[in-house]
């Protein structure tokens, strides 16, 4: 959450977000509900350019200081669903290993309250529900020690108790634990391997969006070149391994260096290949609306008894199928 700090968001209105009403912008950026977010500016804890604001309807201004008070119950909190679908790879006491499935977002958020896999998680799992409890991670995301993108699927571990929490926690804070994925970019890679070191940060002009900044945190992607596929320019599969875990820090890096991700409309540059080649049609229908040829396909960490675990993850068919869709162009 941008500028969060002990129930407070601070931010200055991006321009994304100008002529937006108060209560979209707000549960856009907060992970409110749009109804969490009305009540919130109803009761007065809301200040836009120190003026508090009560009018949910008030359109902002790109520039504007918008200071908001989030009640600690305020952002809904995760509930067990058992409909919420997921593979389970690996689980034993300590940890579990999910392959995610694409159009599943992981934790509850802005827009996305409640359905995700957080909640299946806890009707599998009922007692990760008590790891917050004992000031083991975050009340909305128990467990959870990485992300994936809605749209990415694949490999995500989570700690079940509080020794595998713990464990994989410090692992993923020191970068100890491997994560590689499978992803098809634009264009052919000159370099058969290759390392992206380009620090990441929210974008200033839109709270929605990670970019290259040189105040940003620092991230590095090792890359190495799987198949070239098509006619030049073609595309490209490429297995990518995190040396740091940023907020789409595949999708933004190769967008930076001129081959944004199969699908990755968001980073993928206007007018560029990835404007001008969409989705794949696959069996005569398009890939499912946010989906992105990005898949976390191995995972490597140690569990809290000390053996190494090493687990991989086929591609999902609708990826196989855009696979070979690019490699008959």
């Amino acid at each position: 959450m941008p500028g969060a700090d002990n129930g407070e968001l601070t931010l200055s209105v991006p321009i994304s977000l100008a002529g937006e009403r108060l209560d979209r912008a707000l549960a856009m950026v907060s992970g409110l509900s749009r109804s969490r977010a009305a009540a919130t500016i109803a009761r007065g804890s809301v200040v836009v350019d120190d003026v508090v604001v009560t009018d949910r309807s008030r359109l902002l201004q790109a520039g504007q200081r918008l200071v908001a008070g989030i009640a600690e119950d305020a952002v809904d909190l995760p509930r067990a669903d058992p409909d919420v679908a997921f593979g389970v790879v690996y689980e034993d006491e300590d940890v579990v290993v999910v392959d995610k499935p694409a159009g599943l977002v992981v934790h509850p958020g802005a827009g996305h309250p409640h359905g995700t896999l957080v909640d299946g998680l806890l009707a599998r799992y009922p007692e990760m529900a008590e790891l917050p409890q004992q000031d083991l991670g975050d009340v909305h995301r128990p467990g959870i020690v990485h992300r994936l993108d809605k749209g990415t699927s694949g490999l995500l571990v989570v700690g079940r108790s509080p020794r595998g929490f713990v464990a994989l926690r410090d692992q993923m804070t020191t970068h100890r634990a491997i994560r590689s994925y499978l992803a098809l970019v634009h264009g052919w890679l000159e370099e058969d391997s290759g390392v992206i070191d380009a620090p990441i940060g929210r974008s200033t002009r839109d709270a929605t969006r990670m970019a290259i900044k040189s105040s940003g945190r620092p991230a590095v992607s090792r890359y190495e070149v799987r198949r070239r596929l098509g006619a030049s320019p073609g595309t490209s599969l490429v297995a990518v391994t995190l040396e740091t875990g940023r907020t789409h820090q595949i999708r933004v890096h190769f967008a930076a260096i001129g081959h944004p991700v199969v699908g990755d409309h968001r980073y993928g540059a206007p007018g560029g290949r990835a404007a001008q080649r969409r989705t794949p049609v696959l069996g005569g229908s398009v890939v499912s609306e946010g989906r992105i040829f990005l898949h976390a396909a191995h995972l490597a960490f140690e569990h809290p008894n000390g053996d190494v675990m090493e687990l991989d993850c086929p591609l999902p068919a609708d990826l196989s199928e855009a696979l070979a869709a690019y490699d008959k162009d």
